[in-house]
Order: structure tokens, then C-alpha cells, then sequence
């Protein structure tokens, strides 16, 4: 009986220890690949290893990171929300728009309304039963045409004109730029309440499988609309602190950068098919795309449009890896 049990406990063992490693690449393989490349790119670039260049990279990534961390909530229920671009460019719109009134209004405008569109999109999703896709790019459709009619068809350009909000786009502290700091706050609060929460139980939940989440007795209808809300609230913030960083509301920005938000959560280890996924992961995501932007702005010669090149390379490599380990968690 002895030499029966030895093999099957050394079986479970390695069992054991194969999922470890796997769970630990899915988690921390973005972080992993992002110190290599800072490595890489602090030899190969004497400007990139400057404090002042660091505070560049962030400040430039403050937007995305608020855009991504909003898609990680959506993506772990398996979800996903197209309309955070468009979002993007109104909540700016808006802000500059709504900066003739004060500091609040410029920054609290922006998130009312797209907060509304994010209740719309939740409410549709999750009483309806209609596809996330379909939902948000109408919303995508929607929010795009409300910046224009705003805009005057984009020809109308607001300048923000509160100083109190310009500064707080253009302001640092220890040489690091104020929004960079709020959007460190924001990111903190999002860990907590997906790490050390119901809601964030009830997140995973409803992405492994909405019939289990129910029958546990997680409001799904709840938490679905709720994760919508998030993800257009952050949108319209990061649309605000870009408004308040380039001084006006700027109608041309925003094209393509759902897909942005996508690839850094992605690339950070949350599953496309949800239910799984981390907010450390999509900072690492985030920061991997931004020095590598970053990187190509150092070669010079470089056109800027390779940095969507290598995000989508990074992309593909990171699904079909992810489809690896799914595979080999479940053989396991």
C-alpha cells in the first residue's frame, strides 16, 4: 500500500506546482517582460534612464491606465466596452467646455455624463441580454456623434479656462505630475476593491460562469451594470485630466484607443474570456506599452506608428499564450 501512495503523492506534487507556475506566468509575466525591456532600453539609451524621462512616460500613460483599469473590471465578468475611446474625447470636450464654471465642474461634468453612458450600456447588457459588443460600439457610434455636434462637426475647439484646473494638468510634485498621482489613488482603490471585496468576488464570479455566480447568490444584473458604470466614469476622468493637460478639449483624439485599453489588459494576464485577472498586471501592461512608445521616441527615426505594430505583435503572442496555459491548467 505504501509504494502505491509515494507515486500518487508525487503525482499531485508536481500537479501542484505546475498550476503554481502557471498561475504565476499568466499573473506576472507582463511585470517580468517589462523589467526586461527597461533593462534593455536604460543600456541602449543613455536619455531613458533620466528621472525627467520617467515622469514623461507616466504622465503620458496617466489617461490609458485610467481607460485600462475600467476594461479590466468589464473583461474579468467577460465582458468588454468599446465605447471608452469616444468616451475619452467627450469627457475632454466636456471638461474644457465646463472649466468657464469652476474646478469642479470641469472635472465632475465629464463623469456624470459619461456615467450615464455607462448605465445605459450596463442596463442594456445586463436586462436585455445583448451582446456587449453591439451595445458599446453603438455607444461607441453615439458618443462619438454627441463630442461632433458639441464641436460643431470638431471645428469648435474649447480652451479650458479655469486656471486652477490647467495647473492641476500641468502641475507637479517631487517632479511628478499631479494627475499621475491621482490616477496611483485611483488605481489603489481599484486593487482593494477587486482584492478585498464582495464586489470584486462578485466580479470573478460572474466571469467564471454566470448560472454558478447565481445559483451563490451574486447579484449579476447588479454587477454587470455596476462595472459598465466604472469603466465610463473612468473614461470620462481620463478625457478630464487630458483636457486639463493640453489646456482645451481636443476633438481628434480618442480613434482607436479602446483597442489600446484592450491590449495592456490583455498583455497585463486577464483573460479575454474572463474571469480571471489582476490590476497589477494591467499597470505592468499599461507601463510595457508606454516605454515602448517611449523607446521608439528615443531611436528618432522611427515612425510613431510602429509602437501599434509591436502592441498588436505583443497582443497576438499574449493570447495564443494565454490559450497555452488554459489548456495546460486544465490537463493539469
Amino acid at each position: 500500500m505504501t509504494t502505491l501512495v509515494a507515486p500518487v503523492e508525487n503525482d499531485v506534487r508536481r500537479s501542484e506546482r505546475s498550476d503554481r507556475i502557471v498561475d504565476l506566468v499568466q499573473r506576472q509575466g507582463a511585470l517580468a517582460v517589462l523589467v526586461v525591456v527597461v533593462i534593455i532600453a536604460a543600456a541602449a539609451f543613455p536619455n531613458f534612464r533620466g528621472y525627467d524621462n520617467a515622469g514623461t512616460i507616466l504622465i503620458a500613460a496617466a489617461p490609458p491606465a485610467l481607460i485600462a483599469l475600467g476594461m479590466t473590471f468589464v473583461i474579468i465578468t467577460g465582458g468588454i466596452d468599446l465605447s471608452v475611446g469616444s468616451l475619452y474625447v467627450l469627457g475632454g470636450v466636456v471638461s474644457a467646455y465646463a472649466s468657464k464654471w469652476g474646478f469642479l465642474p470641469a472635472l465632475l461634468v465629464p463623469l456624470a455624463l459619461c456615467g450615464l453612458v455607462g448605465v445605459v450600456n450596463g442596463v442594456l447588457i445586463a436586462y436585455t441580454r445583448m451582446a456587449p459588443f453591439i451595445v458599446t460600439l453603438a455607444a461607441l457610434l453615439g458618443a462619438r456623434g454627441l463630442m461632433r455636434a458639441l464641436s460643431n462637426e470638431g471645428s469648435t475647439t474649447y480652451l479650458v479656462g479655469n486656471d486652477g484646473f490647467r495647473s492641476f494638468g500641468t502641475g507637479s510634485f517631487l517632479g511628478i505630475g499631479y494627475p499621475v498621482w491621482l490616477v496611483a489613488v485611483v488605481f489603489v482603490l481599484g486593487m482593494v476593491l477587486l482584492s478585498r471585496t464582495r464586489f470584486g468576488r462578485s466580479v470573478y464570479a460572474v466571469g467564471g460562469s454566470e448560472d454558478a455566480a447565481s445559483l451563490m447568490g451574486v447579484a449579476v444584473r447588479r454587477t454587470k451594470v455596476t462595472v459598465y458604470v466604472m469603466s465610463g466614469l473612468l473614461a470620462g476622468l481620463a478625457g478630464a485630466i487630458n483636457a486639463a493637460k493640453l489646456g482645451s478639449g481636443v476633438t481628434v483624439l480618442g480613434t482607436g484607443m479602446e483597442l489600446d485599453a484592450i491590449a495592456a489588459v490583455v498583455i497585463g494576464g486577464t483573460l479575454l474570456t474572463g474571469g480571471a485577472g489582476t490590476i497589477a498586471g494591467t499597470i505592468a501592461g499599461v507601463l510595457l506599452l508606454g516605454v515602448i512608445q517611449n523607446m521608439i521616441n528615443q531611436v528618432g527615426n522611427v515612425p510613431s506608428s510602429y509602437q501599434q505594430v509591436i502592441s498588436g505583435a505583443f497582443l497576438a503572442v499574449v493570447v495564443v499564450a494565454q490559450t497555452y496555459l488554459v489548456k495546460l491548467r486544465r490537463r493539469t
